[in-house]
């Protein structure tokens, strides 16, 4: 065949397959889409994760659900999403967990968080609040730091994600107190023994916890964020209540299996930015004091390297060896 025919050939057949992958996203979405979540039902992502699977749903007239795999730190979740046909129909909606904490925690993960996943788009910031029990005696982060110095090893405190996890360790590590950790697979569930008093307090998301403190079930003592929560702003920031430099944060975002088509991903992207526009999305932001924070893909991919630093930064400082 001549150079010039095989040239030829070969635009056809690259140009026919763009014009596929093209056709592929203008049709996107035509099925039922899948949004899993790495934690219990009731927790901050499961909470998010509902507002656009309504959102997604209206806008575009496919069945959108969200399938709770919690436990394992986010490895269930992970593992089953990056197994997925990567054809946009099933997604991950997780935190720092999954995607930069637990390459720090744990010596060797049953998933990559970077070459397993596509990332589509970042989609908010939030901060955590510490609390204790309806029945606990202590009424500040100074009472909680004098009554663990006072009894060290006898208070514990619970944790159902990476970053309610690593907020705990960083308060035990700065305020050189000696405290126990309590493991649970979604905050909910540690949220329900601390109503009971099975442990003594924990940090847990905004979405999670505000409802608790709101309800008078549970007392606020402080914010894990620089700044003061604009739905408690009566609680102090947990620098402001005297461990000075004090600062955890969490962030969630979406990701698809490795693999997605470019068109693919760009166009969930893109429904993905405006659901975040949506007046149930920016309440649901409003009511929890958190923080738009939308990206490209490729915003995500740069976003979630610093991340990953700066997690392993903190777990370090924290003094968490990897399990």
């Amino acid at each position: 065949m001549p150079d010039f025919f095989r040239r030829a050939s070969l635009a056809f057949v690259a140009a026919a397959a763009l014009t596929g992958v093209v056709a592929h996203a203008q049709i996107y979405p035509n099925k039922p889409i899948t949004i899993v979540v790495p934690f219990g039902p009731g927790s901050g992502t499961d909470q998010l994760a509902r507002v656009y699977a309504q959102a997604l749903s209206t806008q575009y007239n496919v069945p959108v659900v969200v399938d709770n795999k919690a436990g394992a730190s986010g490895f269930i979740a992970s593992q089953y999403v990056a197994k997925a046909a990567p054809d946009g129909y099933t997604l991950l909606m997780t935190t720092n967990t999954t995607h930069a904490a637990n390459e720090h925690l744990y010596k060797k993960l049953p998933y990559d968080p970077v070459k397993d996943f596509t990332p589509v788009a970042l989609l908010a910031k939030g901060h955590m609040l510490l609390m204790v029990g309806p029945n606990s005696p202590i009424k500040s982060v100074g009472e909680l730091i004098a009554a663990a110095k006072q009894s060290p090893g006898k208070l514990n405190f619970g944790s159902g994600s990476s970053s309610s996890r690593v907020a705990g360790e960083l308060l035990r590590q700065m305020a050189a107190i000696d405290v126990v950790h309590v493991p649970y697979k979604s905050n909910p569930l540690g949220i329900t023994d601390l109503l009971g008093g099975q442990i003594d307090f924990m940090f847990a998301d905004a979405p999670t916890a505000m409802p608790q403190v709101s309800g008078g079930k549970l007392r606020a003592l402080a914010a894990s964020g620089t700044k003061r929560l604009a739905t408690a702003p009566n609680v102090p920031t947990v620098d402001e209540a005297g461990v000075k430099g004090y600062d955890m944060s969490y962030w969630t975002a979406v990701y698809l299996p490795a693999g997605a088509s470019p068109a693919v991903t760009a166009r969930l992207n893109e429904m993905l930015i405006a659901a975040t526009n949506t007046p149930a999305s920016l309440a649901f932001q409003a009511a929890t004091s958190g923080e738009l924070a939308t990206s490209t893909p490729e915003g995500l991919a740069k976003f979630q390297a610093t991340e990953s630093r700066k997690w392993g930064t903190v777990i370090r400082a924290a003094g968490i060896e990897p399990e």
